[in-house]
């Protein structure tokens, strides 16, 4: 009997686990707020005014290997071309916010 219940906890814990939705630890709202402060005038609605075909958009971040959290959060820290480096600027809770902020974008098409 016991092995019977240990084996229904086991398969109620996997279905649980399996099926919530991952709690997402960036606040996407803080990276709108620091996106607009400090990205947006190069990269309004997800767009690129200084290179045009690096784009924000889901298939140019593809494209160029920066459709992940940890490539956009070492690109603001670092910088390159004509963006600046934000390390210093902006603390690493902003930077990841603002990364979670800009791949959620990406997936709505920058319509929202």
């Amino acid at each position: 009997m016991r092995k019977l219940f240990s084996i229904v906890l086991l398969a109620i814990a996997l279905f649980t686990f399996s099926f919530s939705s991952p709690v997402l630890a960036a606040d996407l709202g803080s990276g709108s707020k620091v996106f607009s402060a400090n990205c947006a005038a190069c990269h309004m609605g997800g767009n690129n005014v200084i290179m045009a075909n690096k784009t924000l958009k889901k298939d140019a971040l593809a494209q160029f290997n920066m459709n992940s959290s940890d490539a956009i959060v070492y690109q603001v820290q670092h910088g390159k071309n004509a963006m600046p480096a934000f390390a210093g600027r902006l603390t690493d809770d902003d930077i990841a916010n603002v990364a979670a902020y800009v791949l959620d974008q990406s997936e709505k098409g920058w319509a929202g």
